[in-house]
Order: structure tokens, then C-alpha cells, then sequence
């Protein structure tokens, strides 16, 4: 497992509804804890690993001996209140920041990796956290959220990142589009 780097087709893909919680899918949680604290994240969405489903991971402090480690499994979000400003980057868009407004303060649902349904209302860092992360649930990443003039700004970054993912790719390290979609679609019967 690893994180996929923009623009891998897995980030704009819409993730399915987790049918099935078991211990092959506690480990995949596990692994993207590793993944997100080797890569000094403090959230990691499941199609960032490259995996079609409605799951998140989220640790504000980024480590593993601070904070808490939570797991947002289908995950639905209401109540946006009010609104924010503030930089955003993305594990899957190494280097590239951008100013991002949110709501200050939201309202999620899920269900933990028990299978048991919880709910929370977030604001300030965490609100922002769960709306990123959640977007790329959705195939959104933080940069279809910024200004025209601030996209111009990352324009360039984000170039080089689709230079390096076809270098990637023409390397052997990536698959092609047909290859990464069967496999999703192998991924979403097993868990969906």
C-alpha cells in the first residue's frame, strides 16, 4: 500500500459505501495509520491508498503517541456553520498549499471501525480536517476549492505533479486507467 500522487484517476473517483467491516479491513486502517504518520499527514482518505471506499483516517496531532487516532467509516456531513480560511495541503499533492475557505463548523455521522454508528459536532482544525477528507470521498481534492487567482498560483506545481506521475507511469510504477479501474471495482465488490 501507498499513497497515490496527483493525478492518479483513484483521487477523482466517487467511493462506495462500506458493506462489511472485518479484520482484513481493520488491517488496511492500520496501514494507512503507518502510511499517514510516515508521510507527517494528519488525515488519509482511502482513495489516496488507492482503495474505492467511504473511509477516512485522522490523527490531528500526527503522531501516533499524541492525539487520537479516529476512523470515520461512511461518513455524512451536515450542519455547516459559518466560514473559514485557511491553507490547505494534501499527502497526494506533496508540496502544493493553497488558502481554502470551509465551514468553521460541521456536524458528521459515521461509523467506527466496530461497525458502531457515532456522531460529533467539529469546529475550527477538526471541521476542516473532516471536510478535506471527506472531499476526497467525493473525488474533490482541496485544489477544485480555491480561488481562480490562488489556482494560477499552484498551477505550476500542480504541472510537475502530472509530469511525474507520467514518468511514473511510462517507468512501469503505475498502471494504466483500465488496469487501476478493474482493480476498484475488484476492491468494491469485496467491501461494498
Amino acid at each position: 500500500m501507498q499513497i497515490v500522487s496527483y493525478p492518479h484517476p483513484t483521487l477523482r473517483y466517487k467511493s462506495k459505501v462500506i458493506r462489511r467491516v472485518d479484520s482484513e479491513l481493520r488491517d488496511v486502517v492500520q496501514q494507512m495509520f503507518e502510511l499517514m504518520y510516515e508521510a507527517k499527514g494528519i488525515g488519509l482518505a482511502a482513495n489516496q491508498v488507492d482503495m474505492p471506499l467511504r473511509l477516512f483516517v485522522i490523527n490531528s496531532e500526527g503522531n501516533r503517541e499524541e492525539g487520537e487516532e479516529l476512523v470515520f467509516i461512511n461518513p455524512v456531513l451536515s450542519q455547516p456553520d459559518g466560514q473559514e480560511e485557511n491553507e490547505e495541503g494534501c499527502l497526494s499533492l506533496p508540496g502544493v498549499y493553497a488558502p481554502v475557505t470551509r465551514a468553521k463548523q460541521i456536524h458528521v455521522e459515521a461509523y467506527n471501525l466496530q461497525g458502531q454508528p457515532f456522531s460529533a459536532t467539529l469546529s475550527d482544525m477538526m471541521a476542516r480536517v473532516v471536510q478535506h477528507e471527506h472531499d476526497h470521498l467525493d473525488g474533490v481534492l482541496f485544489t477544485d476549492r480555491v480561488s481562480a487567482e490562488d489556482k494560477l498560483e499552484i498551477e505550476p506545481a500542480l504541472h510537475e505533479c502530472a509530469i511525474e506521475f507520467q514518468a511514473r507511469r511510462d517507468r512501469g510504477e503505475i498502471p494504466d486507467d483500465q488496469q487501476i479501474f478493474s482493480q476498484l471495482a475488484e476492491l468494491e465488490q469485496k467491501y461494498c
